[in-house]
């Protein structure tokens, strides 16, 4: 059944949770939903993972699925609106940090320094932050990067293929403009499940100066 959709096969330095049956849950969404992965996934104890396009309440679930399927440990941060019984529970348990949006620099600041100290973490996040058209990106997560000296693995949902796409991994320099026109160069290609709602906007220069 896990061979049907091309799961890869983790390394043991990844952390995992979970067990059979969330692993079997993980692949029948998948496969209900037609989903299949490509590419490889990175030997790394810790990262951060950008995930796009995010145009669509869907990719949450699909999301999910994926971490269920891999029986991948992940943290993710949610809304602190959303972190309400009966859900905060199960939204912690899945990996959730409550956090609020006019705190932003404290949250930065304070995940660098929680990655730095972890042994293992694999920290998920939408570049894009919101369902809604937006440009540009939001750059904390290439900060927290940057700050706690991780690498940033690329996942593309891209729902005309109905791929889950692994890669590339990025260590993130203190350019970080640079780094987010990288990242749009990789994605501007991915179509999410509303393309209209997905801005990839470089600067031209520098799109001149990775292109070389």
């Amino acid at each position: 059944m896990l061979d049907s959709i091309n799961t890869p096969i983790l390394c043991k330095q990844v952390p995992r949770i979970g067990n059979k049956f969330s692993q079997w849950l993980g692949t029948a969404v998948l496969k209900s939903m037609g989903w299949s992965y490509s590419g490889t996934f990175p030997c790394c104890s810790k990262m951060i993972i950008g995930v796009a396009p995010h145009t669509s309440n869907w990719d949450f679930v699909l999301g999910l699925a994926v971490a269920f399927n891999l029986r991948l440990k992940i943290s993710f941060f949610g809304k602190h609106s959303l972190f309400i019984p009966p859900f905060s529970r199960l939204l912690r348990r899945c990996g959730g940090i409550p956090i609020e949006r006019n705190t932003k620099h404290g949250v930065v600041d304070g995940m660098a320094d929680k990655m730095r100290d972890a042994k293992s973490m694999v920290l998920c996040l939408a570049p894009e932050g919101t369902r809604s058209p937006v440009s540009p990106w939001k750059t904390g997560f290439l900060h927290i990067a940057h700050k706690s000296n991780v690498p940033v693995f690329l996942v593309a949902f891209d729902y005309k293929k109905k791929l889950i796409e692994f890669g590339p991994i990025h260590n993130i320099g203190d350019n970080i403009q640079y780094e987010l026109n990288r990242i749009y160069l990789h994605f501007k290609q991915v179509q999410g499940k509303y393309p209209e709602k997905m801005i990839t906007k470089i600067i031209p220069p520098v799109e001149r100066e990775i292109e070389r």
